[in-house]
């Protein structure tokens, strides 16, 4: 009964959700996704690549950090790469004492196949 009654209190003081979507492309913030398009590029493969993103709240007001996409991009290419190809991309949100809102983080993780653009 004990081990129920904690488990069911740190259900309730830790929280969190997730989503996921999938992308055919995603390219550097540098690059102009226009160009993109409108020219046919050649490209290699460099191999899988991931890059996570986080900002932290604290006392819910105050944030630190970037949790963007485009700051995961740039970290799951930071070796190496243009664009991801076959983009997975989760997003999660994390809430420890929910109903005071003390500490909270949300997260953008970013996983696909690295490409380098060919001239």
């Amino acid at each position: 009964m004990k081990n129920i009654t904690f488990l069911l209190v740190a259900i309730l003081l830790i929280s969190g959700c997730s989503t996921t979507g999938n992308l055919g492309i995603i390219a550097k913030s540098q690059i102009d996704p226009g160009s993109l398009i409108t020219s046919s590029r050649s490209f290699e493969e460099i191999g899988a690549a991931k890059g996570k993103a986080c900002r932290h709240f604290i006392l819910g007001i105050i944030p630190v950090g970037d949790s963007t996409v485009k700051k995961a991009i740039d970290n799951a290419l930071v070796s190496g790469g243009d664009a991801l190809i076959n983009v997975s991309v989760t997003s999660s949100l994390y809430g420890f004492v929910p109903i005071y809102n003390i500490y909270s983080f949300t997260c953008t993780e970013v996983e696909g196949i690295a490409i380098e653009f060919v001239n």
